[in-house]
């Protein structure tokens, strides 16, 4: 009898465990198939930065709930989700987590729009 029970679970553990990789290969592959389409749609320095900080720019802005690249506004919703996601409060670490990396890429994003009405205004003025 334990024989057959160790087979049972060893031949479990092995469908688990295809399945399993069979999941991983297929969220790798829709994950990748994403990022390309980001990067596609996206500015190459844009693109760059979600590659870099790995979040897209709308989902930053969906994190933090701005719909335009206003920079008082990102402050105020991050310091907000921020200060209600400390753990010290019952919050996760991975929400606060997700709320830095969503204001890191629009400050990104912000640098880039300014570096790029800066040459703007230089082929302007010659």
């Amino acid at each position: 009898q334990a024989k057959y029970l160790a087979q049972i679970i060893l031949v479990g553990a092995q469908v688990v465990g295809r399945a399993f990789m069979r999941a991983l290969r297929q969220e790798f592959a829709a994950s990748r198939a994403a990022a390309d389409a980001r990067g596609r749609s996206e500015r190459p320095q844009s693109a760059a930065a979600s590659r870099i900080i790995g979040i897209s720019l709308q989902e930053a802005q969906q994190i933090l709930n701005v719909s335009k690249l206003n920079p008082e506004e990102i402050q105020k919703n991050y310091d907000h989700l921020f200060k209600v996601n400390d753990k010290s409060v019952g919050g996760s670490f991975y929400l606060q987590s997700k709320v830095v990396r969503a204001k890191e890429r629009l400050d990104e994003e912000l640098r880039i729009q300014a570096k790029g009405d800066k040459e703007k205004g230089r082929t302007a003025e010659t």
